[in-house]
C-alpha cells in the first residue's frame, strides 16, 4: 500500500431518502430565496426598468451559494447538473452564481477510507490489497459519479482506477426526476417548454455513464479509431481489474489543460491545441459516428514535450447513426454556402423547426443557428479568446425561448452534440486559441 497519508473526510449519508431530502431542501431554499427577487422583478417589469428581465428569479447570489453547497455533497444527476452549469456560468449566469458554483469543479467530497475498502472488497474480494503492490487512497481526480485512484500491480504496471461512488446507479431515476422538478420550480426554463424527451435522454446517458463495462467498450473502440492519429493518446483498458463499478486503465501522465489556461505558453501552441480539438470533433461527428461529449478541462492532458493530447473519460460517449451525421453535414454546407432555403429545409428535417411554424419564428431560429455557428462560417482563424459570441448567443437564445410562443425544446438526440459544441467553444476560449474552423470542416462536407 502507498505510504502517502490517507484522506478521511466526513460525507453526507448516501441513502435514497437522504438524497431526496437534500433535493427537497434545495428546492425549498431556492423557492424561499427567490420570492423577494421575483417581487422585485415584477415591479421592474411594471416600471420598465432593467430589473424586469425574463431570467429566473432564483439565479441570485444567495441562491447560488445555497445550491452549490447542496450539490457539492451530492452525486449523480444532481451534481452533474451543477458541474455543467458551472462550466458555462461565467458566460451565461450572474457573477455571484459563477463564483458559488465554481467549487463543484474541485470541491466534491471524497469517499472515506472505510467506504473505499468496502467497495473494493465487494468488487475484488476480501483480500483485494494483495492484487496491488501500491494503492493510493488519496484520489488523483474526482467527478460527479466517481473518483480516480493511482495503483501499481506487483508486475509494476501503473493503473488509474476509476471507482464509482456507492449508490449512484440506484439513484439516477429519482435524481433526474427531482432535478427536472427543481428546474421547473425555479423558473430556469419556461413553464410551457416540454423537456420530457430531454429528461429521458439525460436519464439514459447517466445510466450508461454508471456502467463502467460500457465505458470500457467505448474506450477500446475509441483507442482504435484514433490509432492513426499519433497526436492523440488514449489509455488502454485492463480487463482483469475492470468491473461494472471499477474501470482500470493505463495511468497517463500530462498536464490538465487548465494549466495551459493559467500559464504563459506561446500562441502557436494554444492554436495547435484548439485546432486538434476541432479536428477531432469533426472526425467524431462525420467520420467515426462516435463522440465523447464531455469536453471539459479535466478530460484532457497535455504532454508538453510532444504536444500530444491524452483523451480521458469516455462515460459520456454517444453513437450517431449515418442519417444524423448526414443531416449535420447538410446544415453545415448550407451555412457555409449562405443558402438560407436549404438551411431551413435541413433545420426542419433535424427538428429545430416545425414545418407549420410562422415565417417570423423560422427566421429567428435560423438567425440563431447562424449566430451560434459563427466560427464555422468565419473565413480564416477565429479568435476564440476575443469573441463575445457566448454572450450574444445567450441573449438571443433567452429572448427567443421566453418570448416566442412557438419555441420548443431541441430534439433529444441533439443535446449531447450541443454539449460538445458549446464545451469545445468554451475550451478554446479559455485557451485563447485561434482556429481556422472552416478549413477544418470543409473536407468532411466535400
Amino acid at each position: 500500500m502507498s505510504d502517502k497519508p490517507h484522506r478521511r473526510q466526513s460525507r453526507v449519508p448516501g441513502t435514497r431518502f437522504g438524497r431526496m431530502l437534500r433535493l427537497g431542501l434545495t428546492a425549498g431554499e431556492l423557492a424561499l430565496g427567490g420570492v423577494g427577487e421575483g417581487l422585485r422583478r415584477m415591479r421592474g417589469r411594471r416600471s420598465g426598468t432593467a430589473d424586469g428581465s425574463t431570467g429566473s428569479a432564483f439565479l441570485t447570489g444567495a441562491n447560488a451559494t445555497r445550491l452549490a453547497r447542496r450539490l457539492a455533497h451530492m452525486r449523480g444527476a444532481a451534481m452533474k447538473l451543477g458541474q455543467l452549469i458551472s462550466m458555462e456560468s461565467e458566460h451565461v449566469l450572474p457573477a455571484e452564481f459563477t463564483d458559488a458554483l465554481a467549487i463543484l469543479r474541485d470541491a466534491a467530497d471524497s469517499m472515506t477510507d472505510t467506504q473505499l475498502n468496502r467497495l473494493l472488497g465487494r468488487e475484488y474480494g476480501s483480500n483485494w490489497q494483495r492484487r496491488f503492490a501500491e494503492f493510493d487512497y488519496e484520489p488523483i481526480a474526482a467527478a460527479s459519479i466517481g473518483q480516480v485512484h493511482y495503483a501499481k500491480t506487483p508486475e509494476g504496471v501503473e493503473l488509474a482506477l476509476k471507482i464509482q461512488y456507492p449508490g449512484v446507479a440506484r439513484s439516477i431515476d429519482s435524481d433526474v426526476k427531482n432535478m427536472a422538478a427543481m428546474l421547473r420550480a425555479s423558473r430556469i426554463l419556461p413553464v410551457e417548454m416540454d423537456i420530457s424527451g430531454i429528461v429521458t435522454e439525460a436519464r439514459r446517458q447517466l445510466r450508461q455513464e454508471a456502467d463502467y463495462l460500457q465505458e470500457a467498450d467505448y474506450l477500446r473502440r475509441y483507442r482504435k479509431l484514433v490509432a492513426d492519429e499519433p497526436r492523440f493518446r488514449v489509455p488502454a483498458v485492463h480487463d482483469d481489474f475492470t468491473t461494472r463499478r471499477i474501470l482500470a486503465m493505463d495511468f497517463m501522465s500530462g498536464e490538465p489543460l487548465d494549466v495551459v489556461e493559467r500559464t504563459e505558453i506561446p500562441q502557436q501552441r494554444r492554436d495547435r491545441i484548439g485546432t486538434l480539438l476541432y479536428h477531432l470533433l469533426f472526425r467524431e461527428l462525420f467520420e467515426f459516428g462516435v463522440m465523447q461529449t464531455d469536453p471539459n478541462f479535466a478530460n484532457y492532458l497535455l504532454q508538453r514535450e510532444s504536444g500530444d493530447l491524452v483523451l480521458l473519460d469516455f462515460g459520456s460517449t454517444v453513437d450517431f447513426p449515418p442519417a444524423f451525421t448526414e443531416g449535420y453535414a447538410r446544415i453545415c454546407r448550407a451555412m457555409i454556402d449562405d443558402d438560407r432555403p436549404a438551411l431551413r429545409r435541413v433545420a426542419e428535417q433535424i427538428g429545430y423547426l416545425q414545418p407549420d411554424c410562422s415565417t417570423e419564428h423560422a427566421d429567428e431560429v435560423l438567425d440563431l443557428i447562424l449566430l451560434i455557428c459563427e466560427p464555422l462560417c468565419h473565413r480564416g482563424r477565429y479568435d476564440f479568446g476575443a469573441s463575445d459570441l457566448i454572450r450574444r448567443a445567450r441573449d438571443a437564445g433567452m429572448d427567443l425561448v421566453f418570448r416566442s410562443g412557438e419555441f420548443h425544446a431541441p430534439p433529444p438526440a441533439t443535446i449531447f452534440l450541443h454539449r460538445k459544441l458549446v464545451g469545445s467553444f468554451l475550451l478554446c476560449g479559455k485557451l485563447r486559441a485561434r482556429v481556422d474552423v472552416r478549413s477544418l470542416i470543409e473536407p468532411f462536407l466535400d
